[in-house]
């Protein structure tokens, strides 16, 4: 604790000096306005859809975007001969990005649909959701040194987080969607607006959580072959 909340702090600044902030007010923005002029009569079988795929960008390409920009101030490189952890590291990260998310989405909905949801459920999907992204984000840009490097393997990412997507679409409602990481918070937020069996909630969570622990791992053994090995061989 003595490490990780100055580490937030200084996450903080860095995602409000470098107008993180105000392009999540930006995109909430164009959301409310788009979504006001479609006069949808009911959003709550839209929400799961909307939430996932509006997160992507408040995570996962905001996660991208600090380790590239970490990079190129050198602190990335500074990182290795601190005390700080990877773990620690990751986990300011993920939580900073996880809350900035769900103040983000919580404010769209609540300004669209009002307050008959809930909140609970619909904030542990959005923080599920927000962990697996933001990690995704640290793997897929952690072996990058430019954004014009990561953008083409990026949208590879992109395409492998569709499915559930799909799922919540009703495009394909195949088994195998819930074996995607990204499935379980996706169930937590529709049970939040709609009714489901309890099973589906117990899935939602312990999955979620297991995706969470199992990408968190990956991400761990990523910072130390692209980070650690890397910097330290310079």
């Amino acid at each position: 604790m003595k490490r990780i909340l100055p580490t937030i702090q200084t996450d903080v600044r860095l995602q409000m000096r470098n107008g993180f902030y105000y392009a999540v007010v930006f995109v909430a923005v164009v959301l409310v306005l788009a979504l006001t002029r479609l006069n949808v009569p009911n959003y709550r079988y839209l929400w799961p859809t909307l939430t996932l795929g509006n997160l992507l960008i408040t995570t996962f390409y905001f996660m991208a975007g600090l380790v590239l920009l970490e990079k190129s101030e050198g602190t990335m490189e500074a990182q290795i001969i601190t005390p700080l952890r990877p773990a620690e590291y990751l986990a300011s990260k993920v939580t900073t990005l996880g809350l900035l998310s769900l103040l983000e989405s919580s404010l769209i909905v609540i300004l669209l649909s009002g307050f008959d949801f809930n909140w609970p459920l619909f904030a542990l999907g959005v923080l599920l959701t927000a962990a697996i992204y933001s990690l995704f984000g640290f793997i897929a840009v952690a072996g990058y040194d430019s954004i014009n490097e990561f953008l083409f393997p990026s949208v590879l990412w992109v395409l492998a987080s569709l499915p559930p997507l799909l799922y919540a679409a009703g495009v394909s409602e195949h088994w195998l969607f819930w074996l995607h990481p990204l499935q379980a918070p996706l169930i937590l937020i529709r049970a939040a607006f709609n009714e489901v069996p309890n099973w589906h909630v117990a899935y939602g969570l312990v999955y979620g959580l297991v995706s969470v622990g199992v990408v968190f791992y990956l991400s761990l053994r990523v910072f130390r072959r692209f980070v650690i090995r890397r910097e330290g061989t310079r």
